[in-house]
């Protein structure tokens, strides 16, 4: 996004009326797109469509981190969460159910639910409208600093979490595969 800001002046006009520039264009394309996701995810019948839109909105949360400049964070989003994670929950979906296009296999959210997520948004709006604004802007981070602190100083916490799922993984699916007495 940068490098075409380079290419464009600052202010695009867009039908001769006002000017737009084009991160406030990129975030509002994006931010509509994680919106809808997220509710497609909540309310599609389907667990495997449910599984894609939520890897939608992981790529639209990793569009989010390029945006504000943090390349670092947003590589590591499309590489963690939106395709090992996302694989991860299929292969767990597929290795479980035979039937996974099924209607069986239904998700879906019913009107409880729906409720009160509306108040929790509401809460969290009224909540961050009381916040004051900050006036400080960060430029950048350094990504050597991140890295490091991950994976020296959290590094062995972060092998002993992997090995803790890993036999929980095993041990889901173990307990939900069909035809066990």
């Amino acid at each position: 996004m940068r490098h075409l800001h380079q290419c464009v002046p600052q202010g695009l006009s867009v039908l001769g009326d006002s000017p737009v520039i084009l991160d406030l264009l990129a975030f509002l394309v994006l931010a509509v797109t994680a919106v809808v996701s997220a509710i497609a995810a909540l309310v599609v019948r389907e667990l495997v469509h449910t599984i894609i839109w939520v890897a939608l909105f992981f790529v639209t949360l990793a569009g989010f981190y390029f945006l504000v400049s943090a390349p670092f964070l947003g590589v590591l989003q499309l590489g963690v969460y939106a395709g090992a994670v996302t694989i991860l929950l299929l292969f767990g979906v597929m290795v479980t159910r035979k039937r996974i296009f099924a209607r069986e296999a239904a998700t879906g959210l019913g009107p409880a639910p729906i409720a009160l997520a509306l108040l929790i948004v509401v809460v969290l709006a009224t909540a961050a409208s009381t916040i004051p604004a900050s006036t400080t802007q960060i430029t950048e981070y350094p990504v050597s600093a991140l890295s490091y602190t991950l994976f020296n100083q959290y590094g062995a916490w972060l092998l002993l979490l992997g090995l803790v799922m890993l036999p929980a993984l095993a041990g889901a699916i173990y307990l939900v595969r069909e035809g066990r007495e």
